[in-house]
């Protein structure tokens, strides 16, 4: 029985950091620079969104992600992507273009998980207010089922936030396969020895909201642990 205690242990671990590991592990093989490229991320996620008549997109630096801000109208760019000449700068850039390009286009699915995107900060500090006053609602009301209750609801509204990468993961594929990867082979950004890379980098890129949604699964259970 131990034995298989600490199997489904290790097989929860490995389905919770397993996508994050993979998609840093892609991220890093291919982020050697190249002294061969012409430019760096941020200035080809600049030239691209100027190519695309969305000069009005601006290009930022941030430590919060890449990401594009469709509130904003903004790409930002973590360092190594911004200011890299690597395959994955490259590939990370363009991704995060294709975002905007999907948003000029007017993407259902995107327009929907922006709205759901919304909706799910709200259901975040919904979670956090829950279980902030478990405790209090114990202490004072003495109701063990009114608490359980609770943290049911609580944990229910952060899963919602894994949910909601899940159903919009075709918007990440297509920000790789539909939009970046067919910009980078036609426009020759990148020699054709180096698309496999930039597949492998483009499809990490499509998994990165997944990954990090799966471990604020674990911070859930932690939090359910605490209060117990």
């Amino acid at each position: 029985m131990p034995i298989l205690i600490v199997l489904a242990g290790a097989a929860v671990l490995l389905l919770i950091f397993g996508p994050q590991f993979w998609v840093k592990a892609e991220m890093r093989r291919h982020a050697a620079e190249r002294a061969d490229f012409p430019g760096t991320g941020g200035e080809l996620a600049e030239h691209l969104l100027e190519r695309a008549g969305l000069a009005g997109i601006k290009v930022e630096l941030t430590d919060g992600g890449d990401h594009y801000d469709p509130i904003d109208g903004v790409v930002r760019l973590s360092p190594d992507i911004h200011g890299g000449r690597s395959v994955t700068a490259v590939a990370v850039a363009a991704h995060e273009v294709g975002h905007a390009l999907q948003h000029r286009d007017g993407d259902r699915l995107l327009l929907w998980r922006i709205k759901m995107a919304e909706g799910a900060r709200v259901l975040e500090i919904g979670a956090a207010i829950l279980f902030a006053t478990a405790p209090l609602v114990l202490a004072f009301v003495h109701s063990l089922p009114l608490v359980i209750l609770q943290i049911v609801v609580a944990v229910a509204l952060l899963a919602s936030r894994l949910v909601m990468h899940l159903l919009t993961l075709p918007v990440e594929f297509d920000a790789s396969f539909g939009r970046a990867l067919p910009i980078l082979d036609k426009g020759g950004y990148l020699p054709p020895g180096d698309l496999p890379a930039a597949k492998s980098v483009l499809r990490a890129a499509a998994f990165t909201y997944v990954a990090s949604a799966l471990v604020t699964l674990l911070d859930v259970t932690r939090l359910i642990r605490i209060l117990r």
